[in-house]
């Protein structure tokens, strides 16, 4: 029956691969394809003509609205929305920022149109998809929590202090402390953060929002 099948929405930017994949979608009777949108935007106004899928598939990379803030505004907004990731990103960051906003589940675009739609009756049913890409991207994110590095406050300091123009001279100064002291944090934050310049502390700490732009 019509009512029983699997609302589907597809959101991608790139219009022969969110054609293909509605037109595959469509093969299946499990399946409806509600709309399809070339990026968050587009799918709010979708969504206010065609109402409410049960089953979005996001991209990542689109203009004027990712998949992370299409993802979150629909948790926010449309929590009964389930998102299902289809992105060609398999990076450790990707996966783990898409599931913490608001992703039931994550598949590589180049999967086969069956293990799509099983994913797709997996997240209708269970609310979820955990396949082996997302277990193995989740497990490495706690193990990296429960490994975080002890920083001291004195040591953060410095490491924002990095973020700036300031010399490492200087930086002692604002800290006042003595130049062989900053070194000593300097060597310290290498050690325990397995880098090897500045460049690299500070990008540190910008991706874990130590300092912010």
């Amino acid at each position: 029956m019509e009512t029983d099948k699997i609302r589907i929405a597809i959101v991608d930017d790139h219009t022969l691969f969110r054609s293909g994949v509605a037109s595959l979608m469509s093969e299946f009777d499990e399946l409806k394809v509600l709309f399809d949108a070339e990026n968050g935007q587009q799918m709010q106004d979708a969504l206010a003509k065609h109402g409410l899928p049960d089953v979005v598939l996001m991209d990542i990379n689109m203009p004027m609205m990712d998949g992370y803030d299409a993802t979150a505004w629909l948790k926010k907004h449309h929590p009964q929305v389930k998102v299902l990731a289809l992105s060609m990103f398999e990076d450790d960051q990707a996966v783990i920022k898409m599931i913490r906003c608001g992703a039931c589940g994550y598949v590589l675009k180049e999967s086969k149109p069956r293990d799509l739609l099983e994913a797709i009756k997996t997240i209708q049913a269970k609310g979820i998809y955990i396949n082996e890409l997302v277990s193995g991207k989740l497990v490495r994110s706690v193990s990296a929590e429960e490994e975080e590095p002890d920083i001291s406050k004195k040591e953060m300091e410095f490491l924002k202090h990095c973020c700036s123009e300031l010399t490492y001279r200087e930086i002692a100064d604002k800290m006042f402390v003595s130049p062989r002291t900053v070194d000593n944090y300097r060597e310290a934050l290498f050690l325990k953060l397995n880098l090897k310049s500045r460049t690299g502390l500070v990008l540190y700490a910008i991706q874990n929002q130590v300092f912010k732009f």
